[in-house]
């Protein structure tokens, strides 16, 4: 039981991105294409949301629900490996229409030809474990 609540965020969290679009193949498209804010729009606030509540979580001392301070580490600033995994990513987003993420709401909408993208993403997850140590960190 204690992991309902965030299965119940995660449920709600897919109810916002399908009614706001944000899994539509179509809406992903005319992002590629530069021809519409949508998806900027919805990315953009995600963005923004996000550097407030990590500039949050550091500067209050924000802890857990254990009680401990919530520490975020500093990433390693290597050029490289972000350019290669953006552009396999962006490659893969675009080539499915979807990312990660709405690829399990829209498998849950009904859309059941994302299987084939899922087994897809999950091979590429395992290749990656397979090859993360010859890989450049």
């Amino acid at each position: 039981m204690r992991m309902s609540r965030y299965i119940l965020v995660g449920i709600l969290l897919g109810f916002i991105l399908y009614k706001s679009e944000a899994v539509s193949w179509f809406r992903i498209y005319e992002m590629f294409r530069f021809q519409s804010f949508h998806m900027y729009g919805i990315i953009g606030s995600a963005v923004v949301a996000g550097i407030v509540i990590v500039q949050l979580i550091k500067r209050k001392h924000i802890q857990n629900v254990k009680g401990q301070e919530i520490t975020i580490k500093d990433k390693n600033k290597s050029i490289p490996r972000y350019l290669v995994g953006g552009f396999i990513f962006g490659l893969g987003w675009s080539l499915a229409g979807a990312c990660p993420a709405p690829m399990f709401i829209l498998l849950g909408s009904g859309y059941t030809v994302l299987f084939v993208y899922l087994a897809a993403a999950m091979t590429g997850t395992f290749i990656y474990g397979l090859l993360r140590k010859k890989l450049p960190h």
